[in-house]
């Protein structure tokens, strides 16, 4: 039997990164996806590579009408959701003394707003016994300079998966936190702001502070997320889940 045989399973930022290997993976292991991202042709190219029983859905997470489109598209397809993975995320640098507050507002908009009201607005639809996943950051607990907006929107995620574990106990939904370190994906070079040189000197730079001494792949946070999601994580709710190589344990 697959780990997610017949389950439902929402998917932000699903288009690429973290997001694409874990519907890739979700659906090997039984799943039905929907995925979601602001970019329509990502979107398209994501649904070909996941290949079968995933459903795509334009929009924004920081607008809430986009939210709204996405679960009247779940409802429509699938009825319910059991499983969500709510994984979209901003994050660019600026150091303290220059960061604006479009920075500020875009970051938070997304890591915090957008991702309170993306579980907020899947619980009509959530079966009792489901499983929530939210993508915080080693950040949550590090100091990473010209990162700190980033970094303080991340440790709301990890507050949130607290408080959510106790308020949503009664429906026996799981909610927990997974906090990835480096991840070899593009994002480092195109959505942080840092030119292609700055983004290998800083991938350089975090391999170096990882004791397993290299970057991590989508494919093993994919593999974290879908433990957390099945039934092998049954009696697992309210942690965060560090899949770091170490960088912010030792």
């Amino acid at each position: 039997m697959k780990k997610l045989q017949g389950k439902v399973a929402v998917i932000t930022g699903g288009s690429s990164g973290i997001g694409l290997a874990t519907a890739k993976r979700f659906v090997e292991e039984g799943a039905h996806v929907v995925i979601t991202g602001r970019r329509e042709m990502e979107l398209r190219e994501a649904a070909v590579a996941i290949g079968e029983n995933v459903t795509t859905v334009t929009g924004d997470v920081s607008r809430l009408d986009d939210l709204d489109r996405l679960y009247a598209v779940v409802k429509e397809k699938h009825g319910h959701v059991d499983i969500l993975f709510a994984n979209a995320g901003a994050g660019t640098v600026a150091p303290l003394e220059a960061a604006s507050e479009a920075h500020f507002d875009r970051t938070f908009d997304v890591n915090v707003k957008g991702l309170f009201f993306t579980v907020q607005k899947a619980l009509p639809l959530f079966k009792d016994g489901g499983s929530i996943i939210l993508t915080s950051s080693v950040s949550n607990i590090m100091g990473l300079p010209a990162f700190s907006a980033y970094a303080a929107s991340k440790a709301a995620v990890r507050s949130f998966a607290r408080a959510w574990t106790l308020e949503l106990k009664d429906r026996n939904i799981r909610v927990n936190s997974m906090s990835p370190g480096p991840i070899d994906t593009p994002a480092l070079a195109t959505t942080t702001g840092l030119t292609l040189q700055q983004a290998e000197q800083a991938a350089a730079q975090f391999s170096s502070q990882i004791p397993m001494g290299r970057r991590g792949e989508p494919e093993e946070i994919a593999a974290a997320v879908t433990f957390l999601a099945s039934d092998e994580s049954s009696f697992i709710t309210g942690i965060d889940l560090a899949v770091d190589g170490g960088m912010a344990q030792v």
